[in-house]
C-alpha cells in the first residue's frame, strides 16, 4: 500500500528504534485511528500535562514548548480554565437562543479591529471559517476563482482542502485555484517583493480570466507560515490586494496563526501590511485549546449570503465558548502579551541573530514578535536550503526536550512559535539548547 509521509518532521514507522512501550502505543494508535494520522518528531513524544510555557511527559520530564501557538495565553492558563469550568456548569446552548454573552464578547473582539470590519460569524475551528469565507465570498462575488501561495494551508474541509497546497500532490487543488510564489525577501532577486507578488497574483488573475473562471478571492496567511514565515518587509501586500479587488474579487486575511498579538507590533497580521480585509479568519489561539473560531467581515459582504442562506452552527459561538474565548482576549489585553510578544520577540531575534554569528547553517532570521522562522542552509553564499540538517535539529532539539517543528517549500525553516507568555528566560533556555545542538552536528 502506497503511503505518504511528506509532513514536515513526521514520524516514520521503523525509522528510529522505539521502547516496546512505545511501539505498542503506536501500534494501537494505527489500529484504532487508521493510516491518515500523522505524529510528530522520529521519537514520538508521549505528554500528558501543560502548564505555562512547558509540556509534561509521563515521566514528569518538562519540554519547552516553542511550537504551539493553539495555547495562545500559555497551557492551562488558570483564567481560562475556570472560565470554561463555570460556564459550563452553568449553561451550554447555541446561537439560536438570545444571551448576553455571546454579544459581550462580539463587542470586545470587533472593537480590535477596524470599524469597517463590523460583523462576526462563529465557527469551531479555523478550518470551518475558511469554509464559510469561501461561501460568503462566492455569493458576494459571484465568482469561483482563488489565489493562494503555493505552500499554503488553509484547513482541512473538502472546500479548503481545496486551497491548501501545503497538504501534498495527493490533496488535488480545485480546477479553479491559482498557486502564486510567496513573497520572498531572502531570495529577491531585486528586493522589490511587493512589485513581484502584485505581478504573480495579476497573471494568476489573468489565467483565471482566461479559462472562463471569474475571480472570486485572493486569501493568505498574512504571515505566510507554511510558506516559511515570510515576515519580512510589512507592507508587501498592498499591490497584490488592489490587483485582486481591481479584478472584482476580495481579500481574506487568514489570521489564524499571526492574529491575537502574536506580531507583536499589531493586534492582526494585516495590519502590519496597511491593509484592511475584506474578511478575516480566526481560530486556534482564540480559545487557547477550546474550539472556537469566527469570520470577521464588512456588513456589505454578508449582505447577499445572509439574505439567501441562514447559517446555524451548534458549537459556533456557543455559550461555553465565547466564555473561553472571553477569557483569552482578558488575558491577552490584561497582561499586555501583545507587548510581551514585542519585546521578548526583538529579544528572541537578538539571540538567534547572534547565533547565527558562530553557526554557518543559520542562513536566515526573521521574524515578527513571537513568529519566528530560522532557515537553515548548506551554503550560505548560495543559499542552498538543508532540509535534512533542519530534520536533525528539530529532532535533537526533541532528545533536548524543546518542541519546535519545520515548514516552508523546501521544509529548511525552524518554525518558532511559543505561547505569548513566554519570557526572556525561556529565550535563553531555547538558545542554550540551540547552541548546544548546533555544535553537535557541526
Amino acid at each position: 500500500m502506497k503511503t505518504d509521509n511528506a509532513m514536515v518532521n513526521a514520524f516514520v514507522p521503523g525509522a528510529v528504534a522505539l521502547t516496546p512501550e512505545e511501539e505498542a502505543m503506536v501500534e494501537r494508535r494505527q489500529r484504532l485511528l487508521g493510516p491518515a494520522y500523522r505524529l510528530f518528531y522520529e521519537r514520538p513524544v508521549e505528554i500528558v500535562r501543560g502548564e505555562g510555557v512547558w509540556l509534561y511527559d509521563k515521566q514528569g520530564d518538562a519540554y519547552l514548548d516553542v511550537y504551539n501557538n493553539v495555547a495562545s495565553v500559555g497551557h492551562c492558563h488558570p483564567h481560562v480554565v475556570s472560565a470554561l469550568v463555570r460556564q459550563a456548569g452553568i449553561l451550554s446552548t447555541n446561537t439560536r437562543y438570545l444571551h448576553d454573552a455571546v454579544l459581550d464578547y462580539a463587542e470586545r473582539l470587533l472593537a480590535t479591529f477596524p470599524p469597517a470590519l463590523s460583523h462576526i460569524m462563529f465557527t469551531c475551528t479555523g478550518s470551518e471559517a475558511n469554509d464559510l469565507a469561501i461561501r460568503i465570498v462566492r455569493a458576494f462575488t459571484g465568482g469561483t476563482g482563488f489565489i493562494v501561495t503555493e505552500t499554503a494551508y488553509h484547513g482541512i474541509t473538502h472546500a479548503v482542502s481545496q486551497i491548501s497546497p501545503s497538504l501534498g500532490a495527493n490533496v488535488n487543488l480545485g480546477f479553479d485555484v491559482r498557486t502564486v510564489p510567496a513573497p520572498d525577501s531572502y531570495r529577491s532577486e531585486n528586493g522589490d517583493v511587493a512589485g513581484k507578488f502584485r505581478a504573480d497574483v495579476e497573471a494568476a488573475i489573468a489565467d483565471l480570466q482566461r479559462h472562463g473562471i471569474r475571480p472570486a478571492a485572493l486569501i493568505a496567511d498574512t504571515i505566510f507560515s507554511s510558506d516559511g514565515v515570510m515576515s519580512e518587509q510589512p507592507g508587501f501586500l498592498q499591490g497584490a490586494v488592489e490587483a485582486i479587488r481591481a479584478a472584482g474579487g476580495l481579500f481574506i486575511a487568514d489570521e489564524v496563526q499571526p492574529g491575537f498579538g502574536r506580531t507583536g507590533d499589531r493586534m492582526w497580521g494585516f495590519d502590519r501590511h496597511g491593509v484592511i480585509p475584506d474578511l478575516a479568519t480566526l481560530g486556534k489561539p482564540m480559545g487557547n485549546g477550546y474550539p472556537v473560531a469566527g469570520v470577521v467581515m464588512k456588513p456589505e459582504v454578508v449582505a447577499e449570503f445572509g439574505a439567501k442562506a441562514r447559517y446555524f452552527n451548534t458549537f459556533g459561538g456557543n455559550t461555553v465558548a465565547v466564555a473561553t474565548a472571553m477569557a483569552v482576549l482578558e488575558v491577552i489585553q490584561g497582561e499586555a502579551l501583545q507587548e510581551n510578544a514585542r519585546v521578548v520577540g526583538g529579544y528572541f531575534r537578538q539571540q538567534l541573530e547572534e547565533l547565527a554569528k558562530r553557526h554557518e547553517p543559520i542562513g536566515d532570521v526573521r521574524s515578527a514578535g513571537l513568529f519566528l522562522g530560522v532557515e537553515i542552509v548548506s551554503d550560505r553564499e548560495k543559499k542552498t536550503a538543508d532540509a535534512a540538517t533542519t530534520s536533525r535539529i528539530v529532532n535533537a532539539l526533541r532528545e533536548a526536550r524543546v518542541l519546535i517543528s519545520a515548514t516552508g517549500p523546501r521544509a529548511a525553516v525552524l518554525k518558532v512559535r511559543p505561547p505569548l507568555v513566554f519570557s526572556r528566560a525561556n529565550v535563553d533556555y531555547f538558545i542554550e539548547r540551540f547552541d548546544r545542538v548546533l555544535s553537535q552536528l557541526s
